[in-house]
């Protein structure tokens, strides 16, 4: 792998975390297939090594995640850091649960609780107690989004507004002469 290609590497994989958040190995392989799946151990370990990327334990699984998230696990669910991260990646955040909840919320369609208990691995109260933090300053909605009768549901304002988007888009295109 050239210095180029692993420079890219580091670029998509911390674009990656910062946006989704902490994941499995096996996530991120399926989502940088293209880029650099057959060399991701290496980019992994380089990472760090390099003190950008921490592996955790989450919800019994093994995960990797941006070293500026490092804090908010450690506030949040009692992930101990690695030694060695910058004091900067070490400062408590105000709401950090609310921020791991609220990051799941923009990344994915309408939700139940137990899909963010489980992702996280602590108990459905907590979440609960988050998204009702969450609901009270417009960063989450709670309703019946999806058909099915799923039950209560939560989702971001922006994933809704997307998926209405693109659910007009469909249907005006089902008419279209």
């Amino acid at each position: 792998m050239s210095n180029g290609t692993i420079h890219q590497s580091f670029n998509v994989l911390m674009k990656l975390l910062l946006k989704l958040g902490d994941l499995t190995r096996d996530e991120i392989a399926a989502r940088c297939e293209r880029e650099f799946a057959a060399d991701l151990d290496t980019v992994l370990e380089q990472m760090e090594s390099d003190r950008r990327v921490i592996q955790i334990r989450v919800g019994g699984d093994v995960r990797y995640a941006a070293a500026e998230d490092a804090a908010r696990f450690r506030d949040a669910l009692g992930v101990m850091p690695p030694p060695g991260l910058p004091d900067a990646f070490m400062e408590t955040v105000k709401d950090p649960l609310g921020d791991l909840v609220s990051r799941y919320a923009r990344t994915h369609v309408p939700f139940q609780l137990e899909d963010v208990a489980a992702r996280l691995g602590i108990g459905k109260a907590i979440v609960h107690d988050a998204l009702q933090r969450l609901a009270a300053k417009d960063r989450v909605l709670e309703g019946e989004f999806l058909p099915g009768g799923r039950g209560r549901e939560w989702c971001d304002p922006e994933v809704l507004r997307v998926i209405k988007r693109k659910s007009l888009a469909r249907l005006r295109k089902q008419i279209e002469p």
